[in-house]
């Protein structure tokens, strides 16, 4: 009898030993497994915010057709997934409200779809960003222009507790939020511009960082997106005709598709 109750003692002993000392690490099938449920979709610029501007075309336009394509691809093909916009129609959110819609619906990720411009007319190609301060001051023309957006909100001053998007200075702080879900940012936009180089045909100026605004405080993933540049005349006649807008489209859905696969598969 005593023989048998040392057995049992010491059975349980083995049992809860990993609970006494701290080191239980669970089973891998005892943890729920992750599974991405919302997208939010944000069509940049918008309403009083035209972006930039091409020989045609306005940036607002061309985000918005693009960024309602996605929706609808992802809506038909991926039913598991809800999609939520930041806006449906030429209306204005401010450049603070985006980010918050995503972190108020908790959403799984986040992506921000542009068009670009330079003074180089010749210049031309996608790229995709994620939050980060790599190379600040080769990038820094198009952050600016991306983040000066809040200077036509009312109060902004207020809103963004002093931020300049014209100084380098304020952007010290971005370093504080750069390595947050960084690497899954950064799988998405990998995969977004090789679907735009080997499926659309596009030439990508690749995946690069910089500390925007709208990528700083969303709680997830998070992604910005230069479907191209509207200052060069042939990729603007790409991108306003109904073709280009469906393939630009449909390479971003099929980038949100595999990722989903992928992350759900770790």
């Amino acid at each position: 009898m005593v023989r048998s109750k040392n057995k049992k003692f010491l059975l349980t002993l083995v049992l809860l030993t990993p609970f006494i000392f701290g080191g239980y690490i669970p089973n891998e099938t005892m943890m729920p497994a992750f599974r991405m449920k919302k997208i939010v979709l944000d069509a940049g610029h918008g309403g009083k915010d035209p972006g930039n501007l091409g020989s045609r075309s306005k940036e607002k336009d061309i985000n918005l057709a693009v960024t309602l394509l996605v929706g609808k691809y992802i809506k038909e093909n991926m039913p598991d997934v809800e999609v939520v916009y930041t806006r449906k129609d030429d209306s204005f959110p401010s450049l603070k409200e985006r980010p918050q819609i995503a972190n108020n619906n908790k959403a799984d990720l986040f992506v921000s779809i542009h068009s670009n411009s330079a003074p180089n007319k010749s210049a031309f190609g996608t790229e995709t960003f994620v939050m980060g301060t790599k190379h600040f001051e080769a990038n820094f023309d198009i952050v600016k222009r991306e983040n000066s957006v809040i200077l036509l909100e009312d109060n902004y001053e207020e809103n963004y507790e002093g931020f300049d998007p014209s100084s380098p200075e304020s952007y010290m702080m971005f370093n504080l939020m750069s390595k947050v879900h960084f690497e899954n940012s950064v799988s998405l936009a990998d995969q977004i511009e090789t679907q735009f180089r080997d499926r659309v045909g596009r030439k990508s100026r690749g995946v690069k960082q910089g500390p925007f605004y709208v990528l700083w405080t969303p709680s997830m993933p998070s992604v910005l997106v230069e479907l191209g540049f509207l200052s060069n005349s042939e990729e603007e006649r790409f991108l306003m005709s109904e073709a280009g807008k469906e393939y630009m489209a449909s390479a971003i859905y099929r980038s949100i598709r595999d990722y989903k696969e992928a992350i759900e598969s770790k």
